[in-house]
C-alpha cells in the first residue's frame, strides 16, 4: 500500500503560522489547541503515521516538552496519547545545524525533504507526516509531494507573521474530506490532494 504524506499544521483566519513577534508568536494557538476537539483531531491525524518530518525548531521545541507528557499523571489522556506515540515513532529532522538528535526514534535527513519522502515511500510503513513545520510542508508543496492537508483553522486574525502558502508555490486542487468544529471555533479541516 502506498504510504500517504500529510502536513499538519495551524493557521490564523489571515494564514499565519505564527504572529507578527517571529517564530515563537503563538500564544494564539494554545487556547484552540488545548480543547477536547483538537486533541481529538491530533489523535486522528496521527494515529495513522509512522513516520514524524520536523523542522529543527520544532524538533528542538517538541522534544523540551513532549517526551515526558507520556508519564505525567496530570496530563490530558490524548496528550499522554499523543506524547507516547511520538517518542516511539520515526522522527526525521531536516537540519543543517544539528549534528545529533538525541530523542529517541530520530535521525538527522540527509538530503532535501522531498526527496528524502520519495525514500520513504519505497519503504514500508503507515502514513508520513510533518507536524507544523512549514518550511518541510513549503518544500513538499512545491514538489507536489502532500497528499493531505490536515489544517486546524484558528478563529484568529494575527495581523502579521509567517504565510504557510507563500507566492510562487505550484497551483493544485484540493478535496475536502472532513470538517470538524471544536469548542473554541477553530475547524479542523482535512484536504486531500485531487491528482489526474
Amino acid at each position: 500500500m502506498t504510504r500517504i504524506v500529510v502536513a499538519n499544521i495551524s493557521l490564523s483566519l489571515d494564514g499565519r503560522t505564527n504572529g507578527a513577534g517571529g517564530d515563537y508568536d503563538m500564544s494564539w494557538i494554545v487556547p484552540h489547541a488545548i480543547t477536547e476537539g483538537a486533541r481529538e483531531h491530533m489523535l486522528r491525524v496521527t494515529g495513522p503515521a509512522t513516520t514524524v518530518l520536523l523542522g529543527r525548531k520544532n524538533y528542538e521545541g517538541f522534544g523540551s516538552f513532549w517526551p515526558s507528557v507520556a508519564d505525567d499523571e496530570n496530563a490530558a489522556p490524548q496528550d499522554r496519547t499523543f506524547s507516547q506515540w511520538l517518542n516511539e515513532t520515526e522522527k526525521v529532522v531536516f537540519s543543517t545545524t544539528l549534528t545529533e538528535a538525541a530523542w529517541q526514534n530520530s535521525r538527522i535527513a540527509d538530503g532535501e525533504p522531498a526527496d528524502v519522502v520519495k525514500e520513504l515511500r519505497a519503504q514500508d510503513g503507515g502514513d508520513i507526516i510533518v507536524l507544523a513545520s512549514s518550511s518541510v510542508i513549503r518544500a513538499l508543496l512545491a514538489a507536489d509531494q502532500l497528499d493531505r492537508l490536515s489544517i486546524t483553522l484558528d478563529p484568529e486574525v494575527v495581523g502579521g507573521g509567517a504565510r504557510l502558502f507563500e507566492d510562487g508555490l505550484p497551483a493544485t486542487s484540493w478535496r475536502l474530506a472532513d470538517c470538524k468544529p471544536t469548542e473554541s471555533g477553530a475547524l479542523c479541516l482535512f484536504y486531500d490532494r485531487i491528482r489526474d
